[in-house]
C-alpha cells in the first residue's frame, strides 16, 4: 500500500517564503561586503560626502557608485579609440599612482557633476569599474 504525502498550506507558505527571502538576503551580503572602508575620504565636507553617496551607476540607476570607500582620484585620464582611460593620480596607498584603467563607456558618469575639483574613478575589490566621473565633471 502507498503512503499518501499532503502538502499544506503552512509549509508551502514557508516554503515560497524562503524563496524571496534567500536573493535578498545574498544582494544584500554582497552589497555590504563590496564597500571598504579605509578612511581616505575622512576630511571631505559633508556636501562631499553627500554627492559621494548618492551617485549610481549608469548602466545600473538603483545601484551605487559604492562611495568614498571604492573612489579613487583620476585627475588624468586619455581618450583611446571611443573610451576613456583613467590615469590613478591618488591610489590612496591601495592602487599605485600612473595606474591606467580603461573606463567601459556604460561606467562614465556624466550627470551628477563633480563637487570634489578632482576626477573620481569607483572602482570594486576585483577591480571592476562601478563609475567615473571626470576632473570638474567635463
Amino acid at each position: 500500500m502507498r503512503r499518501r504525502e499532503f502538502i499544506t498550506i503552512g509549509s508551502a507558505c514557508t516554503a515560497l517564503l524562503i524563496l524571496i527571502m534567500a536573493p535578498i538576503l545574498m544582494a544584500i551580503g554582497v552589497v555590504a561586503a563590496k564597500a571598504r572602508d579605509n578612511g581616505q575620504w575622512a576630511d571631505q565636507p559633508e556636501h562631499v560626502r553627500r554627492w559621494f553617496q548618492s551617485l549610481k551607476q549608469p548602466d545600473h540607476p538603483r545601484v551605487s557608485c559604492c562611495g568614498e570607500a571604492d573612489a579613487f582620484e583620476a585627475d588624468n585620464f586619455e581618450v583611446e579609440g571611443d573610451r576613456y582611460v583613467a590615469v590613478i593620480t591618488n591610489g590612496k596607498g591601495i592602487i599605485a599612482n600612473g595606474t591606467r584603467i580603461p573606463v567601459p563607456n556604460q561606467k562614465m558618469k556624466w550627470d551628477a557633476g563633480n563637487p570634489t575639483g578632482h576626477g573620481i574613478i569607483f572602482i570594486g575589490p576585483q577591480g571592476q569599474v562601478y563609475c567615473y566621473v571626470t576632473p570638474s565633471g567635463l
